[in-house]
């Protein structure tokens, strides 16, 4: 009578530790960030954004990528966002200026430079780069307030130098488009409606079908992008967490992927 008494109480411990052993582990509380940063980080931020999710479940990353210009309008007029970032220092200035983001809470985390990027077909036959100011060509470029735009025009000064004092008034003057953000520039070249544009290197790499006339680097303008948390994010503890990752190998390591020049 023993035996059959045993094994009872044997299986009753079996299954008392299998009811542990399948007891579900808490979940953590969902949290949403929501991050503002320039169009032309749409690929990089995007990737990022999913390595950051899978190394933080119950996080979601919600972005809203469009000109800095915008973005900074945007968040003057209220709009709920944790981190900012911008392709040029003057729009994160201004929210500092105006205590939307705390002074000395930017950090630069990566640099861009500026391209010409031509439709893959290049019915211009274009393939220098003093080219852009021959008669007719069509230009699509970013507006003059947008940092991409700004750039360009800062580019074009120095050109001036090498191609003549009248260099920029031609390619102005070839200007058949201003857009509102980088990307919009990208899309009117992929459809065909310019003979060329001036870019950043990483949208040139997102948009690998097209073809490309270098800048040289004495002519060229290296952008920096600064990034900070809102000063009065909800979520700072979080904000300040996507961030290092921004700035960790992990987050360079795909900035650089996508042709950005990372900082460490």
């Amino acid at each position: 009578m023993k035996r059959p008494l045993t094994l009872i109480l044997l299986l009753a411990v079996f299954l008392t530790a299998c009811g542990r052993a399948t007891t579900p582990t808490a979940m953590p509380e969902p949290q949403t960030l929501t991050v503002f940063a320039a169009a032309s980080l749409t690929d990089a931020f995007t990737e990022i954004g999913a390595a950051f999710e899978a190394a933080n479940p119950g996080i979601t990353i919600t972005f809203n990528f469009a000109g800095s210009q915008s973005l900074r309008t945007q968040i003057e007029e209220g709009a709920p966002v944790d981190i900012f970032a911008s392709a040029s220092g003057k729009e994160m200035d201004t929210l500092v200026t105006s205590g939307f983001i705390t002074k000395d809470a930017a950090q630069i985390f990566l640099t861009n430079k500026l391209v010409v990027i031509l439709p893959a077909d290049n019915p211009a036959t274009l393939t220098k780069l003093e080219e852009i100011a021959k008669p007719d060509i069509k230009l699509v470029f970013a507006a003059e307030e947008v940092p991409v735009g700004k750039y360009a025009r800062q580019a074009l000064d120095q050109m001036n130098n090498s191609f003549g004092n009248n260099f920029k008034e031609k390619v102005l003057a070839n200007i058949v488009s201003n857009e509102d953000n980088v990307k919009q520039v990208v899309a009117k070249v992929q459809l065909g409606e310019a003979d060329a544009g001036i870019v950043y290197v990483s949208d040139a790499i997102a948009a690998p079908e097209l073809k490309t006339i270098e800048i040289p680097t004495e002519l060229n303008v290296i952008a920096k992008y600064p990034i900070a948390p809102l000063a009065k994010s909800k979520n700072a503890d979080l904000a300040a967490k996507f961030t290092e990752y921004v700035l960790s190998a992990e987050g360079q390591a795909v900035l650089q992927k996508w042709g950005f020049a990372p900082i460490k």
